[in-house]
């Protein structure tokens, strides 16, 4: 009978690449720094080939094509797709089609693609080694990408393109400084081996490292230190409950490149339609979150009945703070319907349109307001419980 638990064949292009390509830059940079030396326009030129690849992975493969966060015009599409090749991740529809799966699967050790689950080894960079049934390719997920010309024409051309990119035009880069093997050994594989485990940390540490505000239903973290590393993917757990969202760092404060392309490409005229999740349910998560953790306090609390009470009467001013929002949701919506009637009937109402606009706008602004004191009054209940002993 076969080893049911031998290991799948490793994947040799995969082999070479992830392991054989920081073998060669731990030792060649080094070496070619010591006899020769890199100049200051080839470390600069590293930099910018960093982050245009950096940027076209989270700007383009991932939050445009992944998660459809956006709309961009066919030139910022074929720039991701040229610069997202230089990342050498696989093409815009392999790659976003299973992180679609790890979406879907978070944590399934049997469909999630690079599953926390299962290591930080395997999620970093293990499950692209070998043949694991959980890395097949299935495009289902997909249908919308196969429809867009720029992500199969990259995918047809994938080889080519990663190859130009990759050697071609550091080489390209090269002869015009004057070095072509430092700048291929710099801007090229040290560049790339960078740009390549960066990226794999938000499928490893980011998934076991740092808070879960938003959702504890999963194993994806916030961490400012990552998303500094990683051009604002860092905000990993809000990214999780809301993928959909063109941001991952909601904060003015938040380090979040990707979102600042994004906004300034909209400004250009370059993206559009850039989805944004109202703030009542990011402070609906936030507090469901905050809940979960007061009611995990209490149960190891001996007593505390009043303090049961109090976080019961929160919970029943929360779920009424929810349904107020689901109604003023729902007029809003019927609001947008009739206005949709003749334009004679719509210019005659357009004021009283606008005014109760406001005044929902107004409603929903108070509701937000709401929540965000019942987080602050619930955080001093967590605080209060936590200097309390344990039961038993």
């Amino acid at each position: 009978m076969p080893n049911s638990t031998a290991k799948p064949p490793l994947i040799l292009a995969n082999t070479v690449i992830f392991a054989g390509f920081p073998l060669l830059a731990l030792v060649l940079v080094p070496l070619w720094g010591i006899y020769h030396g890199f100049s200051a326009a080839q470390w600069l030129w590293a930099l910018v080939f960093l982050y245009l690849n950096g940027l076209s992975i989270t700007g383009g493969y991932h939050r445009l094509w992944a998660h459809n966060a956006y709309q961009a015009h066919p030139a910022l599409k074929w720039f991701f797709a040229l610069w997202g090749a230089g990342a050498l991740q696989n093409s815009i529809l392999i790659w976003a089609s299973d992180h679609r799966r790890h979406h879907r699967h978070v944590d399934d050790n049997d469909q999630d693609p690079y599953s926390a689950g299962r290591g930080l080894w395997f999620s970093h960079i293990g499950w692209m080694l070998r043949n694991y049934p959980s890395g097949v390719n299935d495009f289902s997920n997909a249908k919308d990408l196969e429809r867009d010309t720029v992500v199969m024409w990259q995918h047809r051309h994938y080889v080519a393109l990663t190859t130009f990119m990759n050697l071609g035009l550091p080489i390209l880069l090269g002869l015009a400084l004057g070095d072509v093997i430092g700048t291929v050994l710099l801007v090229g594989l040290l560049r790339l081996v960078i740009n390549h485990h960066v990226t794999f940390f938000i499928n490893s540490l980011a998934h076991f490292w740092g808070t879960r505000p938003y959702t504890e239903s999963n194993s994806a973290r916030d961490n400012g230190f990552l998303a500094f590393l990683t051009y604002g993917e860092g905000y990993h757990n809000y990214h999780h409950i809301f993928q959909n969202d063109y941001r991952n760092g909601i904060h003015w404060w938040h380090w979040d490149p990707t979102k600042w392309l994004i906004r300034a490409c909209a400004s250009l005229g370059l993206a559009s339609n850039l989805n944004r999740v109202p703030d009542f349910r990011i402070q609906r998560a936030l507090l469901d979150t905050q809940f979960a953790k007061v009611r995990r306090e209490l149960e190891n609390k001996l007593g505390h009945e009043t303090l049961r009470d109090l976080l019961e009467r929160e919970y029943q001013l929360f779920t009424e703070s929810v349904n107020q929002w689901r109604a003023l949701q729902s007029e809003r919506y019927d609001q947008k319907v009739a206005g949709l009637g003749d334009a004679l009937e719509a210019r005659r109402l357009q004021i009283l349109d606008k005014w109760e606009h406001a005044a929902l706008r107004s409603r929903l602004c108070e509701l937000e307001y709401a929540l965000k004191n019942q987080r602050e009054r619930l955080s001093m209940l967590l605080q209060q419980l936590q200097l309390q002993p344990a039961a038993g």
